[in-house]
């Protein structure tokens, strides 16, 4: 049987809160207007000067065209490690056999 453990980290802005997912998704957490960002660690998002989409997951049968279905979710991969830079706005997410580094402006 495997074990998956989450973990929540906080750092960058001090208001803020990064956690992995299910799906290569990684979240962002604004505790201050209790708003949330959804990102995909991928390779098409770690290319130099690419702006980072936000993931949104449809549940029902209902769904927009930009949203992934609940049933599309690939539970195999997930973010194994996510760090916060402690004074600069740089994320570390490792998922599966890769290291991506997101920076901010």
């Amino acid at each position: 049987k495997q074990w998956y453990q989450r973990r929540v980290r906080g750092g960058g802005p001090s208001n803020s809160i990064l956690t992995g997912s299910y799906h290569n998704f990684f979240r962002i957490f604004d505790r201050t207007n209790n708003k949330d960002a959804c990102f995909e660690a991928s390779r098409e998002s770690a290319k130099p000067k690419t702006q980072l989409k936000h993931c949104k997951v449809g549940v029902g049968p209902k769904r927009r065209k930009d949203e992934i279905s609940v049933e599309m979710l690939d539970f195999n991969h997930k973010i194994l490690h996510a760090h916060w830079h402690p004074t600069d706005n740089v994320i570390a997410v490792a998922a599966t056999n890769n290291l991506y580094l997101f920076t901010g402006k």
